[in-house]
């Protein structure tokens, strides 16, 4: 290489990084000006915030390319990833209500119903029997207080878009045997694509002003937790992990074997992160899986995949396993960790067009990605009935039907059905919003036998139809289905303009 290469090399980085000096510090004197906006307690937490803010722009601008190096991946040692079926054989002792005390669940609920044609939070949607995702959570921790005589607490974070209605609706269970606690993830600003500059002109979240805002990912769980104060108080009163989950995942109940499993570690091997892993089908090859690198266990998303390697990435044969997102964490660990900046969690970048075209971007973070900082972290390779989140009405068609049975708060696989598996259901645009998916169906099928359903176009469902097999009713561009009441459709294809009339 030439003086002269050497020379132009330094010159290069020498003006990258003054560029980048100039970003941070026009970025640090635009939030200056939006906090000069408000007052008293919204400007304490603002500032709380874009400290957590100032930090991500500092470590996104400071990016240079992949997070990983692909020769450096390697599938995690089978020691360090536990089968459940090995936890499940061990006999629950007599202490398990001592390690219920040290227990508090964590749901996720920072999320509107907006992608399932609903207003509010997405965990007041009626999801069976007219229980809504919290009146299901709350239920089953009530039934763990009253059971074992305990005081598991259930902590709800919560983001600027949820977290009024949310307080509201929590007034319904003053009487219940469960305390609630709730904190707000951070509030973070959209920057705009072009200047790197914030979108926000004031701290208005209402009106116009709620798209220049977002949460900042659930990896924000841990400095918001800290910040709120909630972390230490539960800390004071003996609480020594939290179970996360996403408040919409209604297979993320407390397991007592893995409860068990977390508390009676080595106390020189104690574990202070558990990640529930199941094995990937064809629908999970996007999932984030977990890897071993550096000698550390890693979570590794398809975001961080150089583009030469993700279809082996979403390979079933290399990558067996991916993330459930329930996660058994150390409370004192998370304390120690943010004390010491020591969360070295990988960016999300997120690109968005607002309304009006504008092209942003938000910079996440996901709660996972932390696992690499926890001493003596495992993965627990759980069954698929611990993953089952209701992100469509596909997946609430299912969650309502007989192929789950409600005890106590918790869905269970109907002893009935002969499969351990779900059915793949594919319902089409006709059936996203709930308000319509519900105007469709007259009662929810049959759905014991059922290996495979798509519905697509103009169709609704009479009283006790029942369907198995593999099922697939497409009504064309201007007809419409009528599926007759007490219909059995078995490995049946229906087309065309089905419409049963009265007279």
């Amino acid at each position: 290489m030439s003086v002269f290469e050497d020379l132009s090399k330094a010159g290069m980085a020498e003006f990258q990084e003054k560029l980048r000096l100039q970003h941070e510090t026009s970025m640090h004197k635009e939030l200056e000006k939006l906090l000069t906006t408000a007052k008293g307690a919204e400007q304490e937490i603002s500032k709380k915030d874009f400290e957590g803010f100032k930090n991500l722009f500092h470590r996104f601008l400071q990016v240079k390319g992949p997070s990983v190096k692909w020769d450096k991946i390697h599938k995690p040692p089978e020691d360090l990833i536990h089968p459940y079926d090995k936890i499940k054989a061990q006999v629950l002792p007599d202490s398990v209500a001592a390690s219920l005390n040290k227990l508090v669940v964590v749901k996720l609920n920072g999320g509107l119903g907006t992608s399932m044609g609903c207003k509010g939070p997405k965990s007041v949607i009626s999801v069976r029997n007219e229980n809504t995702f919290l009146d299901l959570t709350v239920h089953q921790i009530e039934h763990l207080n009253k059971t074992f005589n305990v005081d598991v607490p259930l902590v709800l974070m919560n983001s600027f878009n949820t977290d009024e209605d949310t307080k509201k609706i929590l007034q319904k269970y003053t009487h219940h045997r469960v305390h609630i606690h709730t904190f707000n993830q951070s509030r973070y600003p959209r920057i705009n694509k072009e200047s790197l500059l914030p979108v926000a002109k004031d701290l208005g979240v209402h009106g116009d002003h709620g798209d220049a805002w977002y949460p900042p990912g659930h990896g924000d769980i841990y400095a918001s937790f800290y910040n709120s104060g909630l972390l230490d108080q539960l800390i004071t009163a003996g609480k020594e992990y939290i179970f996360v989950s996403n408040i919409d995942n209604l297979g993320a109940t407390v397991d007592l074997f893995i409860l068990n499993h977390l508390m009676t570690q080595p106390k020189d091997k104690r574990c202070e992160f558990i990640m529930e892993v199941t094995d990937k089908t064809r629908a999970d090859v996007k999932g984030g899986t977990l890897i071993q690198y550096d000698d550390k266990l890693r979570l590794l998303e398809i975001a961080q995949v150089p583009k030469a390697h993700v279809d082996e990435f979403k390979s079933v044969t290399k990558f067996k396993i991916f993330n459930t997102n329930n996660l058994w964490i150390s409370l004192a660990a998370i304390k120690r960790l943010h004390e010491q900046n020591a969360m070295d969690m990988e960016i999300i970048v997120n690109p968005k067009t607002l309304d009006g075209g504008l092209n942003v971007i938000q910079l996440e973070t996901a709660v996972g990605a932390a696992i690499k900082a926890f001493d003596n972290a495992l993965g627990v390779n759980v069954p698929r009935s611990r993953f089952l989140p209701v992100k469509t009405s596909s997946d609430l068609l299912l969650v309502m039907s007989n192929l789950y049975s409600l005890d106590a708060g918790s869905l269970t696989m109907s002893k009935k059905r002969e499969f351990p598996s779900t059915p793949h259901v594919k319902l089409g645009s006709s059936f996203t919003k709930v308000h319509d998916f519900l105007m469709r169906f007259e009662s929810i099928p049959d759905m014991l036998e059922l290996d495979h359903l798509t519905v697509s176009g103009d169709v609704t469902f009479g009283k006790n139809v029942s369907l198995k097999g593999t099922v697939i009713i497409i009504a064309n561009h201007g007809d419409r289905i009528d599926i007759p009441a007490g219909a059995v459709l078995e490995n049946k294809i229906v087309s065309g303009n089905l419409r049963i009339l009265d007279h």
